[in-house]
């Protein structure tokens, strides 16, 4: 039975579950396409920062235009566009044996593409959620839907994968930011061209 969280509540993955290396990490919505008529492109990417909460080089930013870290940590499976269908909407594979040393955090954000152009933003997506299964086994380890709490947010932190003590655990965000991924790129100290 997967964890099911609430926001700002944290779980411990890798002590519950010895060994455990490879996951994935999926994650999905439902977007009210009657609210602007046009269609939605959700994206996702993950952060990999240092102790300072900041990436230390661009190849720390993992999105639709940069698939895999050099490591080989961390791997974005592919832009979906639309968002239609159930389950996951995208996917980022972590092998946990092989995040850099200095990365201590890795963040998981959601933004609206073309949000400003296209009138959109988080109030009208639904039934977002994250959760993180063990690629091996194919359990589902924990789940956090992240409820109706946005409104004009076009870009939101999920959650967080971080290291404490040598474990690996998840911290439940759920925060809503406006301005797109240029605000959470400023945030993670990612130059944005």
């Amino acid at each position: 039975m997967p964890v099911s969280l609430k926001k700002g509540q944290k779980v411990s993955l890798t002590k519950e579950n010895p060994g455990l290396s490879k996951v994935v990490v999926g994650l999905g919505w439902d977007v009210n396409a009657f609210d602007t008529g046009g269609t939605f492109d959700l994206d996702t990417a993950a952060f990999l920062l240092g102790d300072s909460g900041k990436t230390t080089r661009s190849e720390d930013f993992i999105f639709y235009g940069n698939l895999k870290h050099p490591s080989g940590s961390v791997e974005h499976l592919g832009d979906n566009l639309t968002g239609e269908g159930a389950g996951d909407d995208e996917q980022i594979k972590i092998d946990l044996t092989k995040v850099p040393e200095t990365i201590s955090r890795i963040a998981f954000t959601v933004t609206i593409y073309e949000a400003e152009e296209r009138r959109q933003n988080f109030g009208q997506v639904s039934n977002a959620f994250i959760r993180i299964f063990d690629e091996v086994s194919g359990q589902e380890l924990l789940r956090y839907d992240l409820g109706e709490d946005f409104s004009i947010e076009t870009a939101a932190v999920f959650g967080e994968l971080y290291k404490h003590n040598g474990e690996w655990k998840f911290n439940a965000i759920g925060s809503g930011y406006q301005g797109g991924l240029a605000a959470l790129c400023a945030n993670y100290g990612v130059d944005v061209e």
